[in-house]
């Protein structure tokens, strides 16, 4: 099951977070024989979605960010959003992350 967290993203400021994943030990999973993505709708039925950059490491860190010009381009409000990460060996697909996006909305332009 994925973990849920929410985040908050300003529209039209580099946007970044990180995600440490540990295994039941607290130990860091080695995510490097995983590739990983993101993206985030209006709504879970969207078709249209924005894509995050997402990167995976093998200390078990998760980067996700996302440009300034990206995120001039969203328009305020609630989306959602989730990061799945691909197993290389298989092809397993494991949803690690997801949860609410809210975009506040840019003064200076």
């Amino acid at each position: 099951m994925a973990q849920k967290v929410n985040i908050t993203i300003d529209q039209g400021s580099t946007f970044s977070t990180t995600y440490t994943i540990n295994d039941s030990d607290g130990a860091p999973i080695n995510l490097s024989v995983y590739t990983a993505a993101a993206q985030m709708r209006k709504a879970y039925s969207s078709s249209n979605s924005t894509v995050f950059t997402v990167t995976a490491n093998s200390t078990g860190i998760i980067l996700m960010s996302m440009s300034a010009n990206a995120t001039g381009n969203l328009t305020s409000g609630r989306y959602v959003y989730d990061i799945e990460l691909t197993s290389t060996a298989n092809g397993n697909v494991t949803r690690m992350i997801e949860g609410i996006v809210t975009v506040t909305p840019q003064v200076t332009k």
